[in-house]
């Protein structure tokens, strides 16, 4: 099957996207980044709502897009970004739910690995199992950028799951046992694909609720006021 842009999840035209992507998985969300830290912005996809933003951060271009619940519409999404429209960093903004005692609510998570149950990596015939990792220059750029903003962050491993509401409500929580720090649906998915279309991908995640302590955020906290991995993302520009 040839590929071409516009596709039938993404409208906008090539060359619409910039280098570098943020990708939350609220498509409100991109929104208000789009809104509240961007100048010259338009929207460049609204398909399904998984709005999409071009503008400028400091004189830089950047782009914000929308990704949705899960890897099949991560995958859909980064693959055509990455393939069709030639971006070449995707940053994963999202929320996690924390599984390690270490972590509290609203802290920031730098995704230094992706533990995963999804089968999408099956597609590759592999022989063997693969390591869903970041790519090193924008993990080392996370890092200085949190650092230079004073903002306290976690550099670990997580866990991407295709099942938000698992049958054994104890099976996430066994992963805390191998030092796994928080877990969600999308990473391992985006790095997956950016390792095979030889692109750049990083998580920054933000504590939305803690499976231990039972802690939750609201809909609209989560939708507006996870602003440090935001900051952190855009100051790695």
């Amino acid at each position: 099957m040839t590929l071409k842009a516009p596709t039938h999840h993404i409208s906008a035209k090539p060359g619409e996207f910039a280098e570098t992507v943020l990708m939350p998985g609220d498509p409100l969300r991109a929104k208000s980044i789009a809104e509240n830290y961007l100048e010259n912005v338009r929207q460049i996809n609204k398909i399904r709502c998984m709005y999409a933003y071009t503008g400028t951060y400091k004189g830089k271009p950047v782009s914000v897009m929308a990704h949705g619940i899960g890897t099949p519409s991560m995958t859909v999404h980064a693959y055509e970004l990455f393939k069709l429209y030639d971006v070449q960093n995707i940053i994963r903004v999202g929320t996690t739910g924390g599984i390690s005692p270490e972590l509290k609510i609203r802290d920031v998570v730098i995704a230094m690995g992706a533990c995963y149950d999804t089968n999408y990596i099956n597609q590759y015939n592999l022989k063997g199992t693969f390591s869903a990792i970041p790519s090193f220059s924008l993990l080392r750029k996370a890092v200085e950028s949190a650092e230079s903003l004073g903002i306290e962050y976690k550099v670990g491993n997580i866990l991407t799951t295709d099942i938000f509401y698992p049958e054994d409500k104890n099976s996430q929580l066994k992963w805390k046992d191998m030092g796994v720090l928080s877990v969600e649906m999308e990473t391992a998915a985006l790095y997956i694909v950016a390792a095979a279309e030889k692109k750049n991908a990083l998580s920054l995640l933000t504590v939305s609720d803690h499976i231990i302590t039972g802690e939750k955020t609201t809909a609209e906290e989560r939708q507006s006021s996870f602003t440090n991995m935001i900051e952190v993302a855009l100051e790695m520009l």
